[in-house]
């Protein structure tokens, strides 16, 4: 990673395998998910920390957050998930992989862990679940209460969203076959694709990520998992609606040069008008913004949540 990019939160022993002995699995709905739940016990006062809940994105898992974890855990509680089928959760091969399914796995996770109220942080795939989940408070039929949403850089709208040609073959009926080709170098060039030109992942990075894509032999059911850009036009309607209508307060950080979601997937989230509380666009930044610049996001999640009076 570039160091312009001001990575000066991460711990220095927060590789993956430090991160997994910081967890914990839980058994939520039948499956073994990864957690990881950390923070100083009492604020200020011995006043109780607020609550974030952190949802990654696809192919990825709850290790994108530790360049930022460490800062935000002064003033949080954060809980985080390896959702089904990334980093070291169950990964079923037989399985109908959605977005609903997760969501209710994520709900799942809030009851087990008794929250009540809580901030959500978002990306990429957890975007998409995030959608479904605030769906649900605007119903009254989600768990917990949320105070806030922050998304950063996914597929919020299906119409603007650019798939890598590698996602699309994934989702094709050659998806297989393409998963049991695909190999490091073919990842490495991908998945460096959507970072910025000055915040490229390192090879140590690469190699990290790539780790925990495959431990549990996990890369078989990328095209399993891939199935959720299919949820995302079937609906369409309802979790755009609900970012419309939210009466929950919501933010957007967003890396502007991601080829995936980048400043045209933000120009769309303002002709929908959808609700936006906070909005910060990162110039040279990609896709993962919370790697490429967690500095820049952190200062940016923190404004947001403390202009809410809330934080």
């Amino acid at each position: 990673m570039n160091q312009a990019t001001g990575n000066v939160y991460q711990n220095a022993h927060s590789g993956p395998k430090q991160w997994r002995e910081r967890g914990e699995l839980i058994e939520l709905l039948g499956h073994s998910l990864f957690i990881i739940d950390e923070s100083p016990s009492q604020g200020a006062n011995n006043k109780v920390l607020p609550t974030i809940l952190l949802l990654h994105g696809f192919p990825t898992s709850s290790w994108d957050w530790q360049p930022m974890w460490h800062a935000l855990a002064n003033d949080y509680r954060l809980i985080a998930v390896d959702m089904l089928g990334f980093g070291f959760s169950d990964k079923p091969n037989k399985y109908k992989y959605s977005i609903h399914g997760q969501a209710d796995l994520v709900e799942a996770l809030v009851k087990a862990k008794q929250l009540k109220q809580f901030h959500v942080l978002t990306h990429d795939y957890g975007d998409t679940v995030g959608q479904e989940l605030l769906a649900r408070q605007l119903e009254g039929s989600g768990a917990g209460e949320w105070l806030s949403c922050c998304f950063l850089n996914g597929g919020l709208f299906p119409e603007t969203h650019r798939a890598l040609l590698t996602q699309k073959l994934l989702l094709s009926p050659i998806g297989g076959l393409l998963n049991r080709l695909t190999g490091y170098a073919k990842f490495c060039s991908n998945f460096s694709s959507v970072f910025g030109a000055k915040s490229k992942p390192s090879e140590e990075e690469l190699e990290n990520f790539w780790w925990l894509i495959n431990i549990n032999d996990g890369k078989h059911i990328f095209h399993n998992l891939i199935t959720y850009i299919r949820d995302r036009l079937e609906h369409r309607e309802r979790w755009v609606s609900a970012m419309q209508q939210s009466t929950i307060p919501l933010g957007l950080i967003n890396g502007s040069v991601d080829p995936v979601s980048g400043n045209h997937m933000v120009a769309r989230y303002k002709e929908l008008n959808c609700r936006l509380d906070y909005l910060a666009e990162l110039p040279e930044i990609g896709h993962y913004p919370q790697v490429e610049a967690p500095a820049d996001v952190l200062g940016h999640y923190q404004n947001f949540l403390q202009a809410l009076g809330k934080a």
